[in-house]
């Protein structure tokens, strides 16, 4: 009976373990994931959104804190230095939405990558930013002749429009 009594205990330590190795691996921070969009689990019934400044999005994975809601959002290639603005400007859009849908505004986000994770805080200097290239990006899609924004050839091949574009690298 001894035996018994102390397998069990060592199997639930190992499961503790593995539990907590596991939620290291997917850079959720601690708490209660309140939703998800990583097609894993059940589907998400609608995005966040922000009708003030016509903003929706899914971010992967949101996870109650403390009384705080903090967006994760998950990328699946590597990272060699630190994040790309774009994903911390996606990150901070996303906080943006959990701040108007929640009514709470998060401190900070998390970029998981699978050799990094980096929390980003949420300042209204990025707030003020991401807004920023928002109202940008809005006045720029009446344009008809957009010039390519880069010179790199992966990041061609694996745009939406690379099929039908004339200025795509080959």
């Amino acid at each position: 009976m001894l035996y018994l009594a102390v397998f069990l205990f060592l199997l639930g330590l190992f499961l503790l373990f593995q539990a907590a190795r596991q939620r290291k691996a997917t850079g959720l921070p601690g708490g209660q994931i309140i939703y998800t969009d990583t097609n894993k689990w059940d589907p998400v019934e609608k995005p966040l959104y922000d009708g003030r400044i016509g903003l929706s999005g899914k971010p992967d994975y949101l996870v109650r804190q403390s009384g705080e809601v903090i967006p994760v959002e998950v990328k699946s290639s590597k990272i060699s230095q630190t994040p790309y603005d774009s994903h911390i400007y996606q990150l901070a859009a996303y906080c943006r939405l959990v701040e108007t849908a929640f009514k709470i505004r998060p401190t900070y986000g998390i970029l998981h990558y699978p050799n990094r994770t980096y929390r980003v805080d949420y300042t209204n200097d990025l707030e003020n930013k991401m807004l920023d290239i928002l109202f940008e990006m809005r006045s720029q899609a009446n344009r008809k002749n957009i010039r390519r924004s880069h010179n790199a050839p992966q990041r061609c091949a694996r745009c939406g429009y690379h099929p039908d574009c004339e200025q795509r690298l080959n």
